[in-house]
This record gives structure tokens, sequence and C-alpha cells, in this order.
């Protein structure tokens, strides 16, 4: 009984926590694609090949944009993390305004 509990405690906290780890790593993998790619994607890119990056933070892709400018027509950002703005209430008013960014897909 002792070793069924253990070896269900521990599938469950794999089920919990794997898809963290894989959504850490795909980040990991799309911000070295976007920032240091390797000279086959580079070629892939030059021959029409759009990678879509999901996901990524908005400074994330300032940055890109700033850095890798010669590429962006290769580039598609979906899902995009906004940069929290801070809280302003409008005079006579107790709620304040949401912030919401829709990139339409």
């Amino acid at each position: 009984m002792r070793h069924l509990v253990l070896g269900a405690s521990s599938v469950i906290g794999t089920l919990i926590f794997d898809p963290l780890a894989q959504a850490k790593d795909l980040r990991d993998i799309e911000l070295r694609r976007l920032f240091e790619p390797t000279s086959a994607e580079v070629r892939a890119e030059q021959e029409g090949r759009i990678y879509i990056y999901e996901g990524l933070k908005e400074t994330d892709i300032v940055r890109a944009m700033q850095e890798q400018f010669q590429r962006l027509d290769s580039m598609m950002f979906i899902r995009v993390q906004p940069t929290p703005t801070p809280v302003q209430k409008d005079k006579g008013s107790d709620s304040a305004p949401v912030y919401y960014q829709n990139d339409g897909c």
C-alpha cells in the first residue's frame, strides 16, 4: 500500500509540474530562436519560413524589433503577454480600467 501511495504521488506530481516545465522549455526555445538563430533557421527564414512565437512577453518582442529588425518579416507573435500598466483611477470612479490585449487570433 505504501508503494502504491508513493507511486501515485509521483505520477500526480509529474502531471501537475511537467506542463509547467514544458512551457518554460518552449519559451527558452523560442527566445533562443528569436535572438540566436542557427544558420539553418536563418536559411529557412530566407526561403520563406515564418516562425510563430506564442506567449512571449511584450518586452521580448520590443527587443526583437530593435535587435532582429532584418528578420521581422519571418516572425509572427500571438498571445503576447502585455507589460502590466499601473492602475489609475478616474476621478469620481470607484473602478480602475482593465487592460486587455487582443491579437486578433
